[in-house]
């Protein structure tokens, strides 16, 4: 058979997929037909493969349809509903020959059914198909969602994810917060050193700040010019403005030199901080209004600082 990963675009890591199946010898079956080429995740129930899902984000998912206490249709419905896992395709693993359970299946959001008993031929050609159609989709989405200058998220990436997370902790009534950051007095530092210098104070910036953002659902974008932006989920405001401290530090130590500036020896940056239980009485330009608020309030109270502007009372979680 043809070596499938012939023809897929082209990256560092190898392609990654998981398995979801009660029955082992399934799991095996395939780990066997895939094991040179890929690698393979495996889990025995739907719970853990959710959580796999979250935690390793593969490719692609092979996901069997009946399993106990939850079933492959339950799985597929809480992966679609989260943002973080709703773009992995999933090919269900069936022995329902019903025209009615595809189209359910479909309706869900699958893109193919692999009928048991394991055929090694088909289950190789229907994944090569999909991993090369999410490999294809995942490297022009990377383009043009990549900030082109300093390589981390676009505007329209942190637009995206803005409203995927909204959507997301409006659902779960959790909080959203959202961290606002500038370059304090930028313009002086392009004036002084150059505009090449300042595009490399902006990249160097960037690094830094994206170095200090550690689970998977939060992002760093560039937001605009000398400003950036940090999608927090699931994060209160007292965990938020903590946050927002911990990357000034981080910019404060690139100690990188500033001799224009007003406040510093070094480039600083400030911070607005906003927190918000998403709801449908409010937006999400709701909460991009107080975290400006709140930047506009530490650069009017001298600047290298955070501030937060509490809008409502927010449960810890």
């Amino acid at each position: 058979m043809k070596n499938i990963i012939d023809g897929l675009p082209s990256r560092a890591a190898r392609p990654k997929i998981l398995v979801v199946d009660d029955q082992p010898i399934n799991i095996h079956v395939i780990n066997e037909i895939f094991k040179e080429d890929l690698d393979v995740l495996m889990a025995t129930n739907g719970r853990a493969g959710i959580e796999l899902c979250k935690s390793q984000k593969p490719d692609l998912v092979i996901l069997d349809i009946m399993m106990p206490e939850m079933t492959g249709y339950d799985v597929c419905r809480a992966l679609k509903d989260d943002p973080l896992t709703l773009d992995i395709p999933i090919i269900f693993l069936t022995s329902l020959s019903e025209e009615r359970d595809e189209i359910f299946g479909f309706e869900l959001g699958a893109v193919d059914f692999i009928n048991k008993p394991i055929s090694p031929i088909v289950v190789k050609s229907r994944v090569g198909t999909h991993l090369r159609l999410k490999l294809q989709t995942d490297l022009l989405r990377t383009i043009g969602l990549t900030d082109g200058m300093t390589d981390i998220a676009n505007r329209r990436r942190f637009d995206e994810t803005l409203e995927k997370q909204w959507r997301s902790c409006e659902r779960n009534q959790r909080p959203l917060s959202l961290i606002i950051l500038d370059v304090d007095f930028f313009k002086p530092y392009n004036d002084r050193y150059g505009h090449l210098m300042g595009d490399q104070c902006l990249k160097t910036i960037a690094r830094a700040l994206e170095e200090n953002i550690r689970r998977p659902t939060d992002l760093v974008a560039r937001y605009g010019g000398e400003e950036f932006a940090c999608i927090l989920p699931t994060t209160d405001s007292v965990g938020a403005l903590n946050r927002a401290h911990e990357l000034l530090k981080a910019v404060r130590d690139l100690k990188i030199e500033h001799t224009a500036s007003e406040i510093a020896a070094e480039v600083t940056i400030s911070a607005g901080v906003a927190t918000l239980i998403p709801k449908r009485s409010n937006s999400m330009l709701d909460l991009i209004d107080l975290a400006d608020r709140a930047l506009y309030l530490a650069k009017e109270s001298g600047r290298n600082q955070a501030q937060m502007i509490d809008c409502q009372p927010v449960p810890s979680i």
